[in-house]
């Protein structure tokens, strides 16, 4: 199914539920930018608070958020079981990626999508943005659980790849290299993982890239859907982003495993295999 929507696609839907998921490393903060300008009736969501857990060397900068806290969350932005779901970011959906993975990883009852270009096709379409605060949606009662969307931990990851499974990195191709200062303890990327950049995945337009070329991008690195696949990134959120652009290409997302501790977790673990460069190629 594809997960994006247009603009036009969106205003043309009977009460969707929109999520405004702003949000960049280093800044500047979502809620005023949420203020300063958002689609009409969205509800902002603050990935650091509602999409996440709290960060640690020993589990990484965006752990998964307790099943129980992201369900008081989701409830808490009016959803409930049925409902159509958009949500967006104004950053390629980098964030915003997030918020579809979790949905779909707690079992939400209802569609989840995102809306294509983000915050800037809203704007291109003609179409208006509110200002200031939102009245809090009365509480929604969608039922959330967790785990229907795989994962893999730490301690899988070596054997994940030994075994011939693909472990694409979505982090710019630089970090993955190593060729820049790092946030982690020690750049480079997981041993035997594959460079994916998760910006590779927008045209110049910012929204996604046709399903066709996205799809003869992942095949030239090794994902066709035919064998087991993973995604990680730095923290566990723009990995979300390749999984999204897989899902357009045509590949059953229900199937690719993410780490979601990541890079962030796996730099802190004792003797963890890192590598450097263009490794494996």
């Amino acid at each position: 199914m594809n997960p994006l929507i247009t603009a036009d696609e969106l205003a043309a839907l009977p009460g969707p539920r929109v999520l405004d998921v702003r949000w960049k490393l280093g800044g500047p903060p979502g809620p005023e930018e949420f203020r300063a300008g958002h689609l009409p009736g969205a509800v902002y969501v603050d990935l650091d608070a509602e999409l996440a857990a709290p960060a640690s060397a020993q589990d990484g900068r965006h752990p998964l958020p307790d099943p129980a806290a992201f369900a008081t969350a989701a409830r808490s932005w009016g959803l409930n079981d049925g409902d159509t779901v958009v949500a967006y970011d104004d950053n390629g959906l980098l964030s915003a990626a997030r918020v579809w993975w979790l949905l779909r990883w707690a079992g939400f009852q209802g569609e989840v999508k995102l809306l294509d270009g983000g915050l800037r096709a809203w704007t291109e379409a003609g179409r208006p943005l509110v200002t200031g605060d939102e009245p809090a949606p009365a509480a929604g009662t969608a039922t959330l659980g967790e785990g229907h969307l795989p994962t893999v931990g730490p301690d899988d990851v070596t054997a994940f790849v030994k075994a011939g499974g693909l472990l694409l990195d979505a982090r710019p191709a630089e970090r993955y290299r190593g060729e820049v200062a790092s946030v982690d303890p020690v750049p480079g990327h997981i041993a035997g993982a594959v460079s994916a950049p998760a910006l590779a995945n927008l045209g110049g337009d910012g929204r996604f890239a046709p399903a066709a070329e996205l799809a003869e991008r992942f095949r030239g690195l090794g994902a066709d859907g035919s064998g087991e696949l993973g995604v990680y990134c730095g923290s566990g959120v723009t990995a979300t982003h390749d999984l999204v652009a897989l899902e357009v290409a045509g590949i059953d997302t229900a199937r690719v495993a993410l780490y979601p501790g990541s890079y962030s977790q796996w730099a802190n673990l004792p003797g963890a295999a890192i590598a450097t460069g263009n490794e494996p190629g």
